[in-house]
């Protein structure tokens, strides 16, 4: 028999970190396995993060995580085939202002988070891929198989393996995914001088923006467009369902490219230099798609759970919540001498359904229910937003002006913006 360990978690990315952390603080022998040779092998380009999903693990991360710039200023903007028009944040930095949302590097990010897992006592194994799941007869986890024939055994698995989740489905604990459910990402990372990019954005040292986009450079596609600030590089990408890409005759590569050749993006774009392009799969369900979380010695957490929308770029957030709360159930039921049983396990599902992430994305879902009659502007078709906004500046009409307003004001004041963004393509 091989060796035992009081939790295994399966996966070294932002859930299977926090999940670890968690567990090891508090006592926990932990074993931790992820296929990939180093941290953040899978996914090194740019990222957002939201600071109280950190802030939950580490408090003083501001001081010690490689955080690329905070955000200051978001745009949010639709693109007709020559212009934009859109919405414009932008929040001044003060001594009181406290940062919620940074750019990162997922390569240094999970570098340095996994560093912090090692110190905390566990047992880290890389190049380690988890083939299968050891279970008794009745169907309790007990531990895993790895490439080579290794096993392991442990009180209970944390699976945190990514939204493809290829242990749980080939252990046949999560049904295969629908490409309706799944979102794909293609990005680049583009050097560009922080002298450069400070003048270009208008920003001051260390601080950034964001630029989320839609619009007729994505005919038929329910997705975005959007650009990050680094420290010295820019991340450019788009996403879309790869179920539109799968029925489409456009490959992602070429959506990327349509996206760069809008006027308003090539110029943010001028002379940078690409060092880097991944593609990378996302959860889309949000709160419609919800698989197992749990089972007698098993939970899952991150991408796994489904649980993110792609668009509204949260992915961290959850992972890192859900992977802490997963630990901290765990830490809670050994604190009182229950066994990882499903029904003691169900508790994690509780600490989710109480999150400020779960109610976040609870709002997000039932906004996608609302009937056209419930949301007036919505139904407009946002393309004509460029088209509304330069006839506003053209027009000396009153009658003209006031319905050009109207439709403007009426689309930028949707509440809704989810709806906006996927009308627009």
């Amino acid at each position: 028999m091989g060796e035992h360990f009081e939790a295994i978690v399966v996966g070294a990315g932002p859930a299977g970190n926090a999940a670890a952390l968690t567990l090891a603080r508090a006592g926990v022998d932990v074993l931790q396995l992820e296929r990939a040779e180093y941290p953040g092998a899978r996914n090194a380009t740019g990222a957002l993060l939201y600071a109280p999903a950190l802030q939950e693990l580490i408090p003083d991360f501001h001081d010690k995580a490689p955080l690329e710039r905070r955000i200051v200023e978001q745009r949010t903007w639709t693109l007709d085939a020559h212009s934009h028009v859109g919405s414009h944040w932008r929040q001044q930095a003060t001594a009181a202002t406290v940062p919620d949302r940074y750019t990162i590097l997922r390569g240094p990010f999970d570098a340095w988070l996994s560093s912090a897992v090692k110190a905390s006592g566990v047992r880290v194994a890389f190049a380690t891929t988890v083939t299968d799941l050891i279970r008794e007869d009745d169907g309790r986890v007990i531990g895993v198989r790895t490439n080579g024939d290794g096993e392991y055994y442990a009180d209970v698995v944390v699976l945190g393996e990514g939204v493809e989740a290829l242990v749980a489905r080939r252990s046949g604990l999560r049904e295969e995914l629908e490409p309706a459910d799944v979102a794909l990402t293609v990005k680049e990372l583009r050097r560009l001088p922080a002298d450069v990019l400070e003048r270009r954005f208008d920003v001051e040292p260390g601080e950034g923006v964001i630029v989320e986009a839609a619009g007729t450079f994505a005919p038929g596609f329910s997705g975005t467009g959007f650009i990050y600030t680094n420290s010295e590089s820019i991340s450019v990408g788009v996403g879309c369902l790869v179920g539109e890409i799968v029925d489409s005759d456009v490959t992602p590569s070429e959506l990327l490219d349509r996206f760069k050749r809008h006027p308003s993006i090539r110029a943010l774009l001028a002379d940078t230099e690409v060092v880097q392009f991944t593609a990378q799969l996302f959860p889309e369900g949000g709160y419609r798609v919800r698989p197992r979380l749990f089972g007698d010695g098993w939970v899952t957490c991150g991408d796994a759970t489904q649980l993110n929308v792609a668009l509204y770029r949260e992915g961290a957030t959850i992972a890192l919540g859900s992977g802490r709360l997963a630990g901290e159930t765990i830490v809670e039921l050994r604190r009182h001498g229950r066994p990882m049983t499903a029904r003691h396990l169900s508790l994690y599902r509780d600490k989710l359904e109480r999150s400020p992430m779960l109610r976040e994305i609870r709002r997000h879902a039932a906004g996608e229910g609302v009937a056209p009659e419930e949301r007036p502007y919505v139904a407009v078709d946002p393309r004509r937003l460029p088209e509304a906004a330069s006839a506003l500046q053209r027009s000396t009409v009153p009658g003209e002006r006031r319905a050009q307003t109207t439709l403007l004001r009426g689309l930028l004041r949707s509440r809704r913006s989810n709806h906006v963004l996927r009308d627009a393509v």
